[in-house]
């Protein structure tokens, strides 16, 4: 293998490894985002939750 061969070589796999880096990073992002989505939702269902209980039954005959 050539010098120049050798050099491509070596790019093609920096940019392989930054790649990996970069997918790594959003894949971390993306958990965090889903985390605080099912966070929300809980909170949501929470609140709906108390909101049931707080308001007063009415039974019509």
């Amino acid at each position: 293998m050539g010098a120049h061969e050798e050099e491509y070589v070596h790019n093609l796999e920096q940019l392989l490894e930054t790649l990996i880096k970069m997918v790594g990073k959003a894949n971390q992002k993306v958990d965090s985002l889903q985390l605080r989505v099912s966070q929300l939702e809980w909170l949501i269902k929470e609140q709906q939750q108390e909101k049931r209980e707080r308001s007063p039954i009415r039974i019509y005959s």
